[in-house]
């Protein structure tokens, strides 16, 4: 499947939805032409909601524009349908018709595509097994990254019935008089010409060499790109997969998108690696290894130094006040820190010129132990 079509379908959790609503006992819905309980991938497309990340959509008819659009229902309802898929329960009709249109968007965790208060969102939800506030610490990275200068898309925490909900307002949408543009956008793997199953040969040093070719702005680009490099490996982030990175298409060039999907993921142990490739063969999340692709980003050492160094002062400063505004409790914020969010293994094996940085990073711990 090309590219830009696959980033227009509904990734693993709305794929998980579509078969959901093939096998429950209800009816199908009425764009479904297909018997089968396993569809292919133009099931996938023709059964997902019109209102799908960027600006495609996908039709029977040539010359007629149908929608697909989701009903209109309450948060709760489609939180109700996504927790009863999530379980493998059955969804009655009308929890299937809340949620089935909603779920052309990438990932695996349970969320849905909703309008609030004129705004369009993604919107993540927990799940029963999670071992931790999983959706409490994207907002908490989100923030954080947002104060640490980084182009982020903007957040909103909710709790509805009792269960945290994030909204990641779209960019892919742009308000206009009697409605909303779409916006077109290709992930970083159809950019750098990869799919799903050579994905694992995604690299950083690969997308800054096509932002110095193909993007706007470049050497902004490529700052702004190395700090969420950075930003990952300090914040515990290591599902920065290259489906994870975006860049809107204007028919002749590519800029890069607000970040997104930036959450400190599970860790038991010290030792990490990114999804993406940073420099050369490696991928393993120290500052050290950031700073050996800085060249490749047109920055100095020097320079790339100073970008750790204020994301991790930055870090230190804010983190008390973003996990309260996040709901962490003290618990839960003692245990991220170090472990998720920096981590002494990010900075190991550095040089000398980069020495101060461990040290700051220890401090911070410190501060907020």
């Amino acid at each position: 499947m090309p590219g830009p079509i696959r980033d227009a379908g509904p990734d693993a959790w709305g794929r998980h939805v579509i078969r959901s609503g093939f096998s429950a006992n209800c009816e199908r819905p009425p764009e479904s032409g297909h018997e089968t309980v396993e569809p292919d991938d133009l099931t996938y497309l023709m059964e997902s909601g019109s209102d799908r990340i960027g600006a495609l959509d996908f039709q029977r008819s040539a010359s007629c524009y149908d929608p697909r659009v989701a009903e209109d229902a309450e948060l709760e309802i489609v939180i109700e349908a996504a927790e009863i898929v999530d379980q493998g329960g059955p969804l009655s009709p009308a929890l299937l018709r809340s949620l089935l249109y909603r779920t052309a968007v990438g990932g695996a965790r349970p969320k849905a595509l909703v309008e609030l208060q004129g705004s369009k969102y993604v919107a993540k939800f927990p799940r029963n097994r999670d071992r931790y506030p999983i959706v409490r610490a994207e907002f908490a990275a989100m923030r954080l990254a947002s104060l640490a200068g980084l182009d982020v898309a903007p957040v909103i925490l909710l709790s509805i019935t009792g269960k945290d909900v994030l909204l990641v307002e779209r960019f892919d949408r742009r308000e206009v008089a009697g409605g909303w543009e779409r916006r077109s956008l290709v992930s970083a793997l159809t950019i750098l010409g990869l799919d799903e199953m050579l994905a694992r040969y995604a690299s950083y040093e690969t997308l800054a060499d096509v932002i110095r070719e193909r993007f706007t702005k470049p050497e902004a680009t490529l700052r702004e790109l190395f700090g969420r490099l950075v930003f990952n490996v300090l914040i515990g982030n290591t599902d920065d997969h290259a489906r994870n990175h975006a860049a809107f298409w204007d028919g002749c060039t590519l800029t890069l998108t607000p970040a997104y999907d930036i959450c400190p993921q599970p860790r038991t142990g010290n030792e990490a690696s990114q999804a993406m490739l940073i420099a050369g063969d490696n991928r393993l999340s120290r500052v050290s290894t950031c700073l050996a692709a800085a060249k490749g980003f047109l920055l100095t050492e020097a320079a790339a130094i100073s970008i750790v160094e204020r994301q991790i002062q930055q870090i230190a400063l804010s983190w008390a006040t973003v996990a309260e505004e996040a709901g962490l409790s003290s618990t839960e914020c003692q245990q991220m820190l170090g472990r998720q969010v920096l981590n002494p293994f990010a900075f190991q094996d550095l040089s000398r010129a980069a020495s101060r940085l461990a040290t700051l990073a220890d401090d911070a711990r410190g501060t907020n132990a």
